[in-house]
């Protein structure tokens, strides 16, 4: 039977919503908070967070180090699905670990884009027989990081694949949710892999799901390295 936790979700916007409803569904007890319930991070006190099993977070760039920040001096696990921040990964990782914390972030939570970044594995082969590569990302117009956190995450994939770094184009248009594609191209074909996403809900679940799993661990994971254990 599924242990009902306490969750504190950071952030009340499309995909935090939806969090919060699947965390519900799943049985378990959420506290919602938005810049107005917790500005400048001010409600994650030791104290506040004392009872709380995990802390999802889904804020913007400029929220979510001040959040993480807490919650590792709380020793609070967090899910982290705000993009934007992952210049200051290194950084984040060596604090979450020296704290003996536990974070588990996620350019992107859904089952599927972690199952695509599986099959672009397979593809890397390619990148070694005379095709070129590049990564190109869509997301509506309200995005505020560019390139998206899944299409650098994509980058590191391949990366760590073949030793290439691709480029990156991103477009920002309408409501797109978010749309990948990696193509790799030669003199005579050209081979492209997509993926994208049709509803917030692939996030929202992923995200649980992480939440759930990183409770009672310690340590820095990235999801699409541990997507699989769940």
């Amino acid at each position: 039977m599924l242990q009902s936790l306490h969750l504190v979700l950071l952030g009340a916007g499309k995909t935090g919503s939806l969090v919060a409803e699947v965390a519900r569904e799943r049985g378990h007890r959420t506290t919602v908070l938005t810049e107005v319930e917790n500005p400048n991070s001010a409600w994650l006190t030791p104290a506040s967070l004392a009872d709380v099993d995990a802390v999802v977070d889904f804020t913007t760039p400029d929220a979510v180090l001040a959040n993480i920040a807490k919650c590792v001096a709380a020793r609070t696990p967090m899910a982290v699905g705000t993009t934007g921040w992952y210049d200051e990964l290194a950084r984040v990782k060596q604090e979450v670990e020296q704290a003996g914390s536990a974070l588990v972030f996620g350019a992107n939570f859904s089952y599927g884009v972690n199952l695509f970044f599986n099959i672009v594995r397979a593809a890397v082969p390619a990148l070694q027989h005379g095709y070129s590569g590049h990564i190109t990302e869509r997301h509506h117009l309200h995005k505020k990081d560019a390139p998206s956190g899944t299409a650098m995450a994509l980058q590191r994939v391949l990366q760590h694949a073949s030793g290439l770094s691709l480029g990156i184009s991103s477009e920002r248009e309408g409501d797109v949710m978010g749309v990948h594609t990696l193509d790799l191209m030669s003199g005579g074909d050209r081979i492209s892999l997509m993926h994208e996403v049709k509803s917030r809900r692939a996030f929202a679940e992923g995200a649980v799901l992480a939440a759930e799993w990183i409770v009672g661990k310690t340590g820095f994971y990235d999801f699409k390295d541990i997507f699989n254990e769940l």
